[in-house]
């Protein structure tokens, strides 16, 4: 047993200090308490397998969806229409909501949805994530106070009253209880935030060179200004023939740069769109889109030549209007260097289409802007090239340093790009996921749902790959609660959580009634540093109970103190899903947790030791 505790003082020694990584101190805990025939490696193994990991595993790939389809950036641009801009509504928006999401869902489940909105929201905001996301975690077990099926240890002390035969708590018995501890939440950490969680850099402590967004580039070039977009109809006689063929730069004068491909019909949450670049092979086909850059009566000219429809108001997978999107093809700037061998060379010569597969639409020099006649250009060193094509081709022109430098790394900002036109879809996977979790249509456990959505968000087409969705899983976070799962099982085989809770229990309980409520609400709050909240719960309810009826007075006070000291656990990342959820996207250390968490739980304990006797008298 001693040797047990020893263990987990030096972690969390090893935690607050941060100078090693939170998982790989978890990992060596873990090890250490096998290698000492405390656990088996069964018992040492069981986190892994967890619901309640494997149901972590499965809400970041959902909440990457949602970033990825751009369902986090709609919804987050209504929360601060709604916020006016200005932060101290957006923060009591965000804890507001969070907590009545959190009353009817589980706050793992509330943290991963909000988690993308609000990293959307404070990107939009020009704020520091980390002013959020903290409280974001907060909020939610502060929500689950709410309601009966708020939190596990909500249900745990229901089952405790009714099998000692007294009266069953109802849905809203919790809702007083929730809302002092909601309201006491706010009023510390609106402060705490703003003073503690405002100095977080990047992770490698600099903000690093900013490179133009994608919309910068196309405003920057005027790219919109020049753009036309036409369906190929069945009239046109466009159909069946090849760009090459049609001959349309040198008839028009215009640059055709993509041809967009609907696989399904408009209105079905199921489409998917394909870009390709122009290839002078490629084949036109009724209902493709293109994309055409030049004089406005040279495109309507040609437009009416072939008899095409304007997309920009027939509508299109875009939402109708002249713009750049971008999914399979993208965009990126490159430097000509002095050293070039493309140096007083005419754009055409230097064959990029070819070589590359790659589109030139403007050229930046000495701030002018070229957008017509680009074939005919010559280069010259220090110019600026935007370049277009798929994102791999953009990435390859790297490999030619001798002859340009790319600006900004193609490959990172493609992972940026958003499959706008599937943010329905993806709204769609998530209302049912959280409706299976209300209403129990899947009775086996909401992990089940949370699995079955994970799965629709890649099967549908919500990430451009499976690798994409498992690039959004934090491994970190997941590794550091299945390491430290077991270690309730080793608390619990070695004695030493019984020992704690008889300890101060029987300590209190000699002084009377509200000492007692304060032991109860103290030890429970210590032991969920540690151990899961529902595993604490359920140690710490029969004592709870027994105690009370020891003493002669009611037990609902003393199991109220219970299921608020086992989730209103803050001061660790650890010692729930929704704290470790928020740990790496925020950049927080454990002794962040300690700085703000701690005066929080020290408040709600001291408030509710006088707010408890009122509602639920001795």
């Amino acid at each position: 047993m001693y040797i047990t505790l020893i263990i987990l003082a030096i972690t969390a020694i090893l935690f607050a200090t941060g100078k090693i990584r939170s998982d790989i101190v978890a990992l060596c805990a873990l090890i250490t308490l096998m290698l000492i025939g405390v656990l088996t490696p069964e018992e040492a193994l069981s986190g892994f397998s967890s619901t309640v990991v494997i149901m972590m595993t499965g809400l970041f790939v959902v909440g990457g969806a949602v970033l990825q389809t751009g369902l986090a950036k709609m919804i987050s641009s209504r929360m601060m229409k709604l916020a006016k801009g200005n932060e101290t509504r957006l923060f009591f928006m965000v804890m507001i909501v969070t907590a009545a999401i959190g009353a009817f869902v589980s706050n793992t489940g509330t943290v991963a949805l909000m988690l993308p909105i609000i990293v959307s929201m404070a990107a939009e905001a020009r704020l520091n994530a980390s002013r959020l996301l903290m409280p974001l975690a907060f909020a939610s077990s502060l929500g689950g106070m709410l309601t009966l099926i708020g939190t596990p240890p909500n249900l745990v002390i229901q089952d405790t009253l009714t099998a000692a035969g007294y009266e069953p708590l109802s849905f809203f018995a919790f809702m007083p209880v929730g809302l002092t501890v909601l309201v006491v939440g706010m009023a510390v950490l609106f402060p705490m935030s703003r003073l503690l969680l405002t100095g977080k850099k990047d992770k490698d402590g600099t903000k690093g060179a900013r490179v133009k967004t994608l919309r910068e580039l196309v405003k920057e070039y005027r790219l919109a200004d020049n753009l036309a977009r036409y369906r190929v109809t069945p009239a046109s006689a466009m159909a069946g023939k090849t760009i090459a063929g049609l001959d349309i730069y040198n008839r028009y004068g215009l640059t055709v740069l993509e041809v967009r491909r609907e696989q399904n019909s408009r209105k079905s949450l199921l489409k998917s769109v394909e870009q390709k670049l122009a290839a002078p092979s490629t084949v036109l086909r009724e209902g493709d889109i293109i994309y055409v850059t030049g004089k406005k009566e040279a495109a309507r000219k040609f437009a009416h030549d072939f008899k095409l429809a304007n997309a920009a108001t027939a509508g299109d997978a875009t939402g109708g209007s002249n713009a750049l999107d971008f999914y399979d093809l993208g965009m990126a700037e490159i430097v000509i260097l002095p050293a070039s061998r493309l140096i007083d060379r005419q754009l055409r010569e230097a064959a990029l289409r070819a070589k590359y597969s790659i589109n030139v639409i403007g050229i930046r020099r000495r701030g002018e802007y070229i957008m017509d006649n680009l074939a005919e250009a010559k280069l010259r060193s220090g110019d600026v090239l935007l370049v277009q094509g798929t994102w791999e081709n953009i990435a390859r022109l790297g490999n030619d340093e001798d002859r340009w430098v790319v600006l900004g790394q193609p490959l990172e900002e493609a992972a940026k790009v958003t499959l706008d036109y599937k943010a329905p879809l993806a709204a769609a996977i998530m209302l049912a996921m959280v409706a299976m979790m209300v209403f129990d249509f899947i009775p086996v456990a909401p992990v089940t749902a949370v699995m079955i959505a994970g799965v629709m968000m890649v099967l549908s087409g919500c990430f451009k790959n499976v690798e994409s969705a498992y690039k959004t899983i934090n491994w970190e976070s997941i590794v550091l609660i299945a390491a430290m799962m077991p270690m309730s099982v080793a608390l619990e085989k070695t004695g030493a959580s019984a020992l704690i809770s008889h300890s101060m229990v029987s300590l209190f309980g000699s002084v009377g009634p509200l000492p007692l409520l304060a032991g109860i609400y103290i030890t429970t709050s210590l032991l969920s540093l540690f151990i899961s909240n529902t595993t604490t719960a359920v140690l710490m309810a029969p004592i709870a109970l027994s105690s009370a009826v020891e003493l002669g007075v009611s037990p609902y006070p003393m199991l109220f103190a219970v299921t608020l000291g086992a989730s209103m656990c803050f001061a660790s990342p650890f010692s729930t899903p929704p704290n470790a959820l928020v740990m790496q996207a925020g950049r927080y250390s454990f002794m962040d947790y300690v700085r703000v968490g701690l005066p929080l739980q020290i408040a709600i304990g001291a408030v509710m030791m006088l707010v408890l006797p009122l509602l639920f008298p001795f």
